[in-house]
């Protein structure tokens, strides 16, 4: 992506930043409770859905905010939704993306940690890796000069 391209375009009538990203659990506490260990992500507030009878989490790691929420009687993550390429074939969102300094460095304590690592992949313009968390949910993890 040229530099430029990330800049607001200037001829737009309104500016979009991002905000959060949605994501559905089997278990709202185990999943704060990952999010916090794995990520360093803390809870910032929670909420509730009446008309679907779903719980809800917010947390935040400084400029980063994920939602989570948790249904009673959702249906599971399908295997394929699980493995970075198989989903691609699915329409739909895929995952949610931070960016870090140091890919293989991250990818070594989320190890320790205990995380599903799917797999990292050192490319020209970027190393990536990907996790999974506790629920299987795709998660990826950027290396480059770029947002730094």
């Amino acid at each position: 992506m040229a530099n430029d391209a990330i800049h607001a375009n200037p001829t737009h009538p309104f500016e979009v930043k991002f905000d959060h990203a949605a994501i559905s659990v089997p278990d709202l506490e185990s999943s704060i409770a990952w999010y916090g260990t794995m990520l360093g992500f803390e809870l910032e507030g929670r909420a509730t859905l009446p008309q679907v009878r779903a719980k809800l989490a917010f947390l935040r790691r400084g400029n980063l905010r994920v939602e989570l929420f948790e249904v009673p009687g959702a249906a599971a993550l399908p295997e394929g939704r699980r493995v970075p390429d198989d989903d691609v074939c699915t329409h739909g969102n895929k995952h949610v993306c931070y960016a870090v300094k140091d890919a293989r460095a991250v990818t070594d304590e989320l190890k320790s940690r205990g995380a599903d690592i799917v797999f990292i992949k050192e490319m020209p313009q970027a190393t990536v890796v990907y996790i999974r968390d506790n629920a299987g949910n795709l998660i990826e993890l950027v290396q480059r000069a770029e947002p730094w």
